[in-house]
């Protein structure tokens, strides 16, 4: 088996920590959560659904840089800081998606790094 491949690109806000935005090994990719941060002015919208809409753009965007796409994500992972965000996090979200729908888990934290009201993570083919 090879080693784990790191996965970066311009089009993603610098980590804000000791990681990698995505790694691929195995035949899958493994995203960090994804962070409504826009990578070019590093600015965080304040709604919800335009967070979730921002994330989601990242997630693309570091699954793309890995070599697989939205359509190949197999599991997702949702943390929102306020679970009443539900039901429009989902309103988003299904714009992103299509049936099947990945397998998906949602919790609600205490916080989220940078004051984020929704981080998202995801695990796919490669």
């Amino acid at each position: 088996m090879s080693n784990p491949v790191s996965v970066t690109s311009d089009k993603l806000p610098g980590a804000v920590g000791p990681y990698s935005h995505a790694l691929v090994g195995g035949g899958f990719i493994f995203t960090s959560g994804q962070l409504p941060v826009d990578p070019a002015t590093r600015a965080m919208p304040d709604d919800i659904k335009e967070q979730a809409a921002l994330s989601l753009t990242n997630l693309k965007n570091v699954l793309a840089a890995g070599g697989s796409s939205l359509g190949q994500v197999m599991k997702t992972t949702v943390y929102l800081t306020d679970i009443k965000d539900f039901p429009a996090v989902n309103e988003v979200y299904a714009t992103f998606f299509q049936q099947p729908y990945p397998a998906r888990s949602c919790f609600a934290v205490k916080e989220l790094p940078l004051g984020a009201k929704i981080e998202i993570e995801a695990v796919a083919l490669a």
